[in-house]
């Protein structure tokens, strides 16, 4: 698998567990809409909007609190936790077969690879001091960014290919 895009790796891991003999997880297609997000906060880009430094992602941007718990949305399969390319510390579940929930720039990850999580598990924790000198601003309308937090990275995996994760996730979409 390339590792030099997230798509080349996520298609990786999603070869390799096709190999594997079906797990006993629940299938989410029904949950559609209404998972949790992973992290409390607020979302700053959505799914094929620019960031600040103009690059269009096919995930998501949300902004948390310094030291926020990530937790998994539904009961999972963890297939990748660890450092990958510029997005710092990766986690990447796999709910069902052909679905890959990929979140991205994580200070701290737990679990092992291969481990059955149940939903809302701590997979890790976001950057930052916690004393307060990098606490989340003002909602700004999910425009802006400066001053907040940190952020969070989520993208959606179906089949091989990038989905809005808004699509599956439970939010205001207002941000």
């Amino acid at each position: 698998a390339s590792t030099e895009t997230l798509e080349g790796f996520a298609s990786g891991l999603s070869d390799i567990a096709v190999d594997e003999v079906a797990g006993s997880l629940p299938e989410i297609g029904s949950r559609k809409g209404t998972l949790p997000l992973p992290v409390e906060g607020v979302i700053l880009h959505r799914s094929g909007e620019a960031d600040a430094a103009g690059v269009v992602r096919p995930g998501v941007v949300v902004a948390t609190r310094p030291r926020a718990l990530v937790t998994t949305p539904v009961p999972a399969t963890l297939r990748y936790r660890g450092p990958l390319l510029d997005y710092g510390n990766v986690i990447i579940l796999e709910p069902q077969a052909g679905v890959l929930l990929v979140f991205a720039g994580l200070d701290t990850v737990y679990g092992r690879i291969g481990e059955v999580l149940p939903g809302g598990s701590p997979v890790g924790l976001m950057g930052g001091t916690g004393d307060g000198s990098d606490l989340l601003a003002a909602a700004d309308g999910g425009k802006g960014g400066a001053g907040r937090g940190q952020t969070l990275y989520i993208e959606v995996r179906q089949d091989n290919s990038p989905v809005d994760p808004l699509t599956w996730f439970a939010t205001d979409k207002e941000g």
